[in-house]
């Protein structure tokens, strides 16, 4: 087992002071709990309680009995991002919180179907969210050293959610999606909101130009399987939208498949059962082993990149609370599959991407080669705003960064750049 004290050469002020990506974070899990309370009381939303400390000891909590209780969370922050300044606001903050840590390229991913009320629609909820980050990048890139060249700038780009269950209770236009069709089967009405959501940023982003990066599928996961949402994920398909599915955090190696074999995902968030056999419920599969083995190959070898959240696993799943070099984290470095370490919820989990660095490099014993190979896959692997070249140049300004950081501490990280290679592309 590994260590659980810092390694010495790689402290916490150097993994804060790294630029580093956060490819899955949930706007509405990663309010500041100050601004939560205050919001609540402008718009007259009973909470649990009125203070940072009474919400942390009842609603947002360092463990959670399962992933309904993690959720429960969710209920309150949704219903203070009712109206459009609650919700630029809650997207400025946080890539404001994103950039004070040196995060310099971030994902937010949100369901804009749950704060669509009346006349305001979800063009409506998307604008708003895009002018906090246009914002927030204005004052972070007015930075000395952005301007001067020597940090990267901070990027922002938003990942549309589409909900793999939901009630009519979860938003007035879920609502409305039950009503118009009372008599409809369940599984239908998800795949049509998720459809006419597709379509709504699929037009939002080509006509006002807003900076939607790629779709996701959340919410519980067990019983609800991807497959109802593949003629949603074929319309973003075709026009081009990075595609993230949420799989392998409450079900097994087949939602995994699902997802990409279906949703064409190109990330997959969580991906925790990947390796998990005995969670194979499917009576097609008859070598579970190697139907693993050989999903774990497709994964790595095709660069499918697995969103792990150290944190929020940790919370909801029992047996990695206490060890958590029981976390497949360490058998997906084994296989070389693609990772990404990233928040989830910032307030939920009551995390930050450093904190989550430094439990992978004190739990699973990284070095700094490693280190900054993983740490540069997410933003490699991101769904960047721009085109391939915008892209890879700004992948080079980072490595540039993080190699003069490690150069620093006295490791020499660089490969290649002294015979002339490029070691830029994803």
């Amino acid at each position: 087992m590994a260590s659980s004290r810092p390694r010495p050469d790689i402290d916490r002020e150097l993994i804060a002071a790294l630029p580093k990506a956060d490819l899955h974070v949930h706007l509405d899990g990663s309010l500041r709990l100050d601004t939560l309370i205050e919001l609540a009381h402008e718009r007259r939303i009973r909470l649990p309680s009125a203070t940072p400390a009474g919400l942390r000891r009842l609603v947002f909590k360092r463990a959670y009995a399962n992933l309904p209780e993690y959720l429960r969370g969710f209920e309150f922050t949704v219903a203070c991002l009712q109206d459009a300044e609650a919700l630029e606001r809650a997207a400025f903050e946080l890539c404001m919180d994103c950039w004070e840590e040196n995060v310099h390229y971030v994902e937010i991913r949100f369901a804009p179907q749950l704060h669509v009320r009346g006349e305001f629609g979800v063009a409506d909820v998307l604008r708003a969210v895009s002018k906090g980050i246009a914002r927030a990048t204005r004052r972070a890139n007015a930075d000395r050293e952005v301007k001067s060249g020597a940090k990267p700038p901070f990027v922002c780009g938003i990942i549309v959610c589409a909900m793999r269950f939901f009630l009519p209770q979860f938003s007035q236009h879920y609502r409305a999606f039950f009503e118009a069709m009372p008599e409809a089967p369940r599984d239908s009405i998800y795949s049509l909101a998720s459809l006419e959501l597709v379509r709504a940023t699929v037009k939002a982003r080509e006509e006002h130009g807003l900076p939607i990066v790629g779709i996701d599928l959340a919410g519980r996961e067990r019983g609800f399987p991807a497959a109802d949402h593949a003629h949603s994920y074929q319309l973003a398909h075709r026009h081009f939208l990075g595609k993230t599915v949420h799989a392998g955090e409450d079900y097994g190696p087949e939602s995994i498949f699902q997802a990409i074999t279906v949703c064409h995902a190109d990330r997959i968030g969580h991906g925790t059962w990947l390796f998990d056999a005995s969670r194979i419920t499917d009576a097609a599969v008859g070598d579970r082993e190697r139907f693993v083995r050989d999903l774990v190959q497709y994964v790595a070898d095709r660069r499918i990149t697995l969103e792990v959240c150290l944190t929020s696993n940790q919370q909801t799943i029992p047996e990695f609370r206490d060890d958590l070099s029981k976390h497949p984290f360490r058998k997906m470095r084994l296989a070389k599959v693609s990772t990404a370490l990233c928040t989830d919820n910032r307030l939920v989990s009551r995390t930050t991407v450093t904190d989550e660095v430094v439990k992978a490099v004190e739990t699973f014993g990284i070095g700094a080669r490693e280190l900054k190979d993983l740490l540069v896959y997410g933003f490699k692997r991101s769904f960047f705003p721009g085109d391939y070249a915008q892209k890879r140049d700004y992948v080079r300004l980072v490595l540039d960064r993080m190699e003069d950081l490690f150069l620093a501490r006295g490791h020499d990280v660089r490969v290649g750049r002294s015979h002339g290679h490029d070691r830029v592309a994803p």
